[in-house]
């Protein structure tokens, strides 16, 4: 935010003091004030959104087809059942959070079209001052806070990612981004190419195919997918033996869990095996003679990117049946009828949609200042993923790559509660983490091992965000099943800790 913008910004008329700021009503915003309520009673809290309504990505979203890419027992929320099929649609997951809204009294903590503009530090007030614009009435509005909690996501809601490929601008035909699914876009009778290899072109392709002339999933490079049925054998027996859903839920959790850990420990321990189990599953619906070495046989391991769920093979069902088709190959440019491939091979297509991703934002695109300055997140350095050196009274929520997001939303919610309490204890105002003496000489390196995980979106903005050291408390493990007992044990006097 420049000074010119400061200065064209009108000053509210008030402001509204809170304990604690939620950023975003998405999952996690809606999980954090769940929590606050349960585990702080008391505590004064707002959730500024800046979308008109609940819900983030599933209401953002309104792509044919859209569907979560995890099971809904893990994707839901710990305290409350999900009873539906494991894969969920956006629809189903909205109607799933607005009943936890309006059981727990939530609606009345949200402010809706409230876009956040700027976040400021003093540490004489020791409290944070928000400013944000409200979307459809243009006023400004200030609130502080002693907290914030940021659960604003981690992508661009108003825009997804389109590379620049040469010739965009010869194409004749239609070109659509996912995540700006057009109202009036007629794909009945067209022939359509999708540009992408992950779970949003997994998604569309099947959800389109029937009622389009044909459409071609085009991608660069193959990824890996997991398929089976859309059910939960154990949870419909425990349902037939009349057992309590909230036993269920928790059960249900628990065995998925338990085979996701065992699944993460052999992708990392026989790669190879878990590579040909894969591919298998893609065989079985496609059949031995389809070319699965080209376009299903990734050159990474599996769990270097994330393996999307495919519903009962949908998508190989409509490749089998003819009704899609899959081509990999290097885009060389558009032409005015389609795309030329660096093969030669040229499609033609009356819509191309580019299902190439999202950009990734840091801090929600907020500018932030700790007393009077910017701060450059790239700067500092992340405890745990959660907390980050030089902001004091900050929480910053990011999920998990290889389990469900919601995991690390209750994890989080439960640590902050935790530390809300702990400070109240210590008659402290402010908390933040710093590297202690032991870490004067710790490696600072980038916010994740792409050796690890690597999906395009965070290496196109690794740039951007924290470091970490090599040291378990500075880093973002990515591994549920050790934080589900670490974060609950972290001592809040330990010396990364600083109270005042």
């Amino acid at each position: 935010m420049t000074a010119s913008d400061t200065l064209a910004r009108p000053e509210p008329a008030t402001t509204e003091n809170f304990d604690v700021l939620i950023v975003g009503a998405g999952i996690s915003g809606v999980g954090a004030a769940y929590h606050l309520t349960r585990q702080r009673p008391g505590t004064t809290f707002v959730v500024l959104e800046a979308l008109d309504n609940f819900g983030g990505t599933w209401w953002t979203h309104r792509y044919p087809g859209i569907r979560s890419d995890s099971d809904l027992y893990t994707f839901g929320y710990r305290f409350k059942p999900w009873t539906g099929a494991p894969i969920a649609t956006a629809d189903e997951i909205r109607k799933y959070m607005g009943e936890v809204i309006s059981e727990n009294n939530l609606a009345c903590h949200i402010r809706y079209n409230h876009q956040i503009a700027s976040a400021s530090w003093s540490s004489e007030d020791n409290r944070w001052t928000i400013e944000a614009t409200r979307t459809d009435t243009h006023e400004t509005k200030r609130f502080t806070a002693n907290f914030l909690w940021m659960c604003q996501g981690y992508y661009r809601h108003a825009r997804g990612y389109t590379p620049e490929w040469p010739g965009m601008d010869r194409y004749k035909g239609r070109l659509v981004h996912p995540q700006s699914w057009p109202e009036d876009l007629d794909y009945a009778g067209k022939r359509v190419v999708v540009i992408g290899s992950g779970a949003t072109a997994a998604t569309l392709v099947p959800a389109i195919a029937a009622d389009c002339a044909h459409v071609t999933l085009l991608q660069r490079s193959p990824t890996f997918f997991i398929s089976g049925r859309n059910q939960n054998d154990l949870a419909d027996t425990l349902r037939e033996l009349e057992i309590d859903e909230t036993w269920i839920h928790e059960i249900v959790r628990r065995k998925i869990l338990h085979d996701q850990a065992a699944f993460t420990r052999r992708s990392f321990e026989e790669p190879e095996v878990v590579k040909r189990e894969l591919i298998a599953g893609v065989k079985a619906y496609l059949g031995p003679d389809f070319d699965t070495e080209t376009h299903f046989t990734p050159q990474y391991r599996p769990w270097r990117q994330r393996i999307a769920f495919v519903p009962d093979g949908d998508i190989f069902q409509g490749i089998r049946d003819g009704k899609a088709s899959i081509v990999t190959g290097e885009i060389e440019t558009f032409t005015e009828k389609g795309i030329l491939l660096n093969s030669g091979e040229e499609l033609e297509a009356d819509i191309i949609i580019t299902a190439t991703g999202f950009s990734l934002n840091v801090l929600g695109d907020i500018a932030f200042t700790i007393d009077g300055k910017p701060l450059v997140f790239s700067d500092t350095v992340g405890y745990r993923g959660m907390m980050f050196t030089g902001v004091p009274n900050m929480i910053w929520v990011f999920g998990y790559f290889r389990a469900s997001w919601t995991l690390r939303v209750d994890l989080l919610s439960d640590f902050v509660c935790r530390l809300l309490a702990h400070m109240e204890k210590k008659g402290a105002r402010r908390v933040e983490v710093a590297l202690r003496p032991e870490d004067s000489d710790m490696e600072l390196l980038p916010w994740i091992d792409p050796e690890n995980f690597n999906p395009g979106y965070l290496m196109r903005a690794m740039h951007l965000l924290p470091k970490r050291g090599d040291k378990p408390e500075w880093q973002h493990t990515q591994d549920y099943w050790r934080e589900k007992d670490e974060l609950p044990a972290i001592d809040l006097d330990g010396a990364e800790f600083r109270y005042a």
